[in-house]
């Protein structure tokens, strides 16, 4: 238990920081820029994350929202029942994940249409011989063929505004304060080290992508619905009165406190 505690405050103090939630975007548009000019100027080697069957990849990536859904969920109910103890605030806040389905679900919808409209069926990967005869990506995978469009990267779209959106999440963490002795200390210890499991990989997944797959202008755009999903919620419509609103900070905890 000593090693998760330590664990646990490894982490409060670094992705709770306002300074992690401030250049985490850049850092992850400036990696996807890095790493997409290190892919066309000098690929790196083949390697175990190269493979798209890999255990992180098959296990986790693919079902990213699944996996940030189902532990922000319990994080953000007992954090901020605990900070507020109103259960009305705290399913107000919940709302934020029916909020991220909805981009998500949107998101991905658009991605998969553009791929379809965009594209054709090959017989080969080298792209020669079209088929014709074959209008949609699913029929032309099911007769052997290969289908090519602008395939919108939904790795960096889901990555980037996955690892946002636990990080925004975890600035509640500053004035959650609880000691062993506390009945939700153990659950909220846990769920701090799950989540930030979950963003290191969220991050380092999604470097892979940079430096593996895909080209520069699908990244690109992978890359800016996630920011721009991120910051339409976190940086503008959650600063609103009519909305989920952000996690519980000083100031509006002593706003509730004064409304009493």
């Amino acid at each position: 238990m000593e090693h998760l505690e330590r664990c646990a405050w490894f982490l409060r103090g670094t992705l709770a920081r306002a300074a992690v939630r401030r250049y985490l975007p850049w850092v992850l548009a400036a990696s996807m820029l890095a790493g997409s000019v290190l892919k066309e100027l000098s690929p790196l080697p083949e390697s175990y994350l190269s493979n798209k069957r890999n255990v992180l990849n098959v296990y986790f990536v693919k079902m990213a929202w699944a996996w940030t859904f189902c532990l922000l969920l319990p994080f953000i109910a007992l954090t901020n029942y605990h900070l507020t103890g109103k259960a009305g605030l705290v399913l107000r806040r919940l709302s934020t994940l029916l909020v991220g389905t909805a981009i998500w679900y949107v998101c991905t919808a658009l991605f998969s249409n553009i791929e379809h409209y965009t594209g054709s069926c090959y017989q080969s990967p080298t792209l020669e011989g079209v088929r014709k005869e074959h209008q949609s990506k699913q029929q032309c995978h099911r007769e052997g063929g290969f289908w090519y469009g602008f395939d919108i990267s939904g790795h960096c779209f889901l990555l980037t505004f996955c690892a946002l959106m636990i990080v925004e999440e975890m600035a509640v963490l500053h004035e959650v304060k609880t000691d062993r002795s506390h009945h939700l200390h153990t659950a909220i210890t846990t769920l701090v080290i799950a989540l930030g499991f979950l963003t290191f990989i969220w991050v380092l997944m999604f470097l892979c992508t940079a430096v593996y797959f895909h080209d520069l202008s699908q990244k690109v755009f992978g890359t800016l619905f996630g920011l721009l999903g991120w910051y339409g919620t976190y940086g503008c419509w959650y600063l609103k009165s009519f909305s989920p609103g952000l996690p519980p900070q000083s100031s509006s905890l002593k706003q509730d406190s004064y409304k009493k």
